[in-house]
C-alpha cells in the first residue's frame, strides 16, 4: 500500500552489537513506585449515642485524606510512608503502581496517574533508588485497608497544607519567589485503619519479599510485633518551595526543612501531589469526580471542590458551572434529621465531548 511504513528490521550488525552489549557498563538504579492515595471521607468512628444525638441534624463532615503505612522494617522503622514498592522485571511502572494500590486497598478501578519522578542523591539510605510517584483518587468508603506483611499498619490521615510566602523578588526577566508549606497529617479516627482487620495478618498478595520491598513498604517483613492497640497519630513537615525565573525560564525546587515522623522524602512528595491535585481541580475539575461515589448530591460535590481547593464557593455559581457535567437520577437520599436531596451522576458524554 502506498505510503505504508515498513516494519523495522534489525541488521546483522545490529544483532551482533546487542549480543555483545554489556548492560552493566553503566551504573543502574533501582526503580520504585510510590502512590499518593487521596480520598474524601467522613469519620468511621464507633457509634456513640450521646454524640450521635448531638449530630442528628448535622451533615457529616467530610475531609480530604491520604493513605499512609507504618513501616515494619529498616530504614525508617515505625515511621509513616506512602504505599509503594519496587518494580518487577515483567511490569512497567504503571502496573507496579496499580499492584501496590490493590495490595493496600483492594481497589482495582481507581484513577491513577503519574505525578512526579524523584531521584535526588541520598533520598534513600539503601542506595540509588528512583521513585515514580503516582496520584490515586478513590472512594475510600469502599476500600478494604490491608497493610500486608511488610508494614505494621495502614491508616487514612486528614491532610492539611498551609502556605506562607517568605521571599519575593521580580526584576525584568528574572524573578525569585520562596514559599514555605506546613504539611499536617492527623489520624484521630479509630475506624480509619486496618487494625483488627484481616489486612494485618500479612495476607496482602505479593506484599512480602519479591518486588514489594520499596519505599512505602519495607523489605524486612513484619515480625508480628505491631500492636493492635489504636492511638491517635499526628505527623508534620515544613517544605520550602523555591521558584526561580531566569531569562523567562522557570524552575521549581522543593526542600524538606523540618520533618516529624514521615519516612524518606515522602513529605515533599505528598506536598507536590496535593499541589498538583489542587491545580487540576481548579483548571480541570473533572478529576474531582474521581473522588466521588457513583451517585452524589450537588452539595456533596461542591463540598468536595471546597475541600480540595481550601476555599468556599458560591452555591449558585457552582451549580450553574457544573450543570452540563451532571445528570439527575430518579434517586433521593434521605437521612434522619435531613431534608431529602436529589442524587446525580456524572455526565460522561459531556466530559468527552467538550472537556470540563
Amino acid at each position: 500500500m502506498s505510503g505504508q511504513k515498513k516494519a523495522y528490521r534489525m541488521s546483522k550488525e545490529e544483532k551482533e552489537y546487542l549480543e555483545q552489549y554489556n548492560i552493566t557498563r553503566f551504573d543502574r538504579p533501582s526503580i520504585a513506585t510510590d502512590v499518593a492515595v487521596f480520598s474524601i471521607m467522613g469519620k468511621k468512628c464507633v457509634s456513640n449515642p450521646v454524640r450521635d444525638a448531638e449530630n442528628f441534624r448535622k451533615l457529616p463532615e467530610r475531609k480530604l485524606k491520604i493513605l499512609l503505612v507504618k513501616r515494619a522494617g529498616y530504614p525508617y522503622r515505625d515511621q509513616w510512608a506512602l504505599p509503594g514498592g519496587f518494580c518487577r522485571s515483567n511490569e512497567d511502572v504503571y502496573e507496579t503502581a496499580r499492584r501496590e494500590l490493590y495490595e493496600e486497598t483492594h481497589v482495582k478501578d481507581a484513577y491513577i496517574n503519574l505525578c512526579g519522578i524523584y531521584g535526588d542523591v541520598g533520598r534513600d539510605p539503601r542506595g540509588w533508588i528512583i521513585s515514580h510517584t503516582f496520584m490515586a483518587l478513590l472512594d475510600g468508603e469502599k476500600c478494604d485497608l490491608r497493610a500486608g506483611s511488610d508494614a505494621w499498619e495502614a491508616r487514612w490521615f486528614d491532610v492539611e497544607l498551609e502556605k506562607k510566602e517568605i521571599a519575593r523578588s521580580v526584576k525584568e526577566s528574572n524573578a525569585l519567589v520562596e514559599n514555605e508549606y506546613v504539611l499536617r497529617l492527623v489520624n484521630t479516627d479509630e475506624g480509619a485503619t486496618n487494625l483488627g482487620s484481616s489486612g494485618l495478618d500479612g495476607s496482602g498478595e505479593g506484599s512480602s519479599g519479591e518486588g514489594s520491598s520499596g519505599e512505602g513498604s519495607s523489605g524486612e517483613g513484619s515480625s508480628g510485633e505491631g500492636s493492635s492497640d489504636w492511638e491517635a497519630v499526628s505527623l508534620s513537615a515544613v517544605i520550602r518551595e523555591r521558584r526561580e525565573c531566569v531569562d523567562y525560564h522557570e524552575t521549581t525546587k522543593y526542600e524538606i526543612v523540618e520533618n516529624r515522623g514521615i519516612a524518606f522524602d515522602h513529605a515533599k512528595i505528598m506536598t507536590c501531589a496535593l499541589l498538583m491535585l489542587r491545580r487540576l481541580a481548579e483548571t480541570d475539575g473533572a478529576i474531582v469526580f474521581d473522588l466521588m461515589p457513583e451517585t452524589f448530591t450537588l452539595t456533596q460535590l461542591q463540598k468536595a471542590f471546597e475541600t480540595i481547593l481550601d476555599q468556599k464557593l458560591t452555591a449558585a455559581n457552582f451549580r450553574r458551572k457544573i450543570a452540563p457535567y451532571v445528570v439527575e437520577t430518579e434517586q433521593m437520599i434521605e437521612g434522619a434529621g435531613h431534608r431529602p436531596a436529589k442524587l446525580f451522576r456524572r455526565n460522561l458524554e459531556a466530559f468527552f465531548r467538550c472537556g470540563f
